[in-house]
């Protein structure tokens, strides 16, 4: 892409054009571009092949226009309808896909073992909303130092998060102990889905010695 002559921009044959390309464009009214159309009416009966002219002017004398739908049939067909309401009703259908087939989000929440009331009452009021907006919400628990010899304290807050959750997920993943986290991964409530419960804390390992002091010798006898 460059400037021609007269400034210009110019697109080289083969490359990408930036530009936002629009879809094809629906010929109405004396717009279209045939002599002879196949006209069918505002209530759906077929009116058959008639003049352009001819054709328009039976959907002016309805208040109504003459939209081409089939532009490669021979002759083109077109329909007497309300253009405006025919495109203000595509745009809604178009709205209505783009909503389910939006994709769900994954919310990722973390906290510590040690996390306080006060910061853990304003990341459950996180959830509750990334909740209702359908996301799901992935709950982290990081570990520091030694916090990874007691991982039920972690469970605990997990615990504490599902009671407050309670009637609003459903648990996607179970609680883990994944290196020096434990997560657990929770969903919208679903029709039909069932509530989610707290999860009985796992056995936690056996506590890891900060360091092992030698045996001393048996005395000789």
């Amino acid at each position: 892409m460059g400037l021609g002559a007269n400034g210009r921009c110019v697109i080289a044959k083969g490359s990408f054009d930036p530009r936002p390309q629009k879809g094809p464009q629906i010929r109405i009214n004396h717009r279209i571009r045939a002599n002879e159309v196949r006209v069918i009416g505002g209530d759906g009966a077929m009116l058959g092949v008639l003049p352009l002219h001819q054709a328009i002017s039976i959907a002016q004398e309805q208040e109504l226009d003459l939209v081409e739908v089939n532009p490669k049939a021979e002759p083109p067909v077109c329909k007497i309808m309300d253009f405006g309401k025919y495109k203000y009703e595509e745009k809604k259908k178009q709205r209505d896909a783009k909503k389910k087939q939006s994709q769900v989000e994954i919310k990722e929440i973390k906290l510590r073992p040690k996390t306080d009331d006060h910061d853990l009452e304003w990341k459950i009021r996180d959830m509750k909303r990334f909740l209702g907006e359908g996301d799901k919400v992935k709950i982290t628990v990081r570990f520091r130092g030694r916090e990874i010899t007691h991982p039920e304290r972690a469970q605990m807050v997990i615990d504490r998060i599902l009671k407050e959750l309670e009637g609003l997920i459903v648990i996607e993943m179970s609680s883990r102990l994944e290196g020096k986290t434990m997560g657990i991964l929770l969903a919208p409530k679903g029709p039909g889905a069932k509530p989610a419960t707290p999860l009985k804390p796992s056995k936690p390992p056996e506590p890891v010695p900060v360091s092992a002091a030698p045996s001393a010798p048996e005395p000789d006898r």
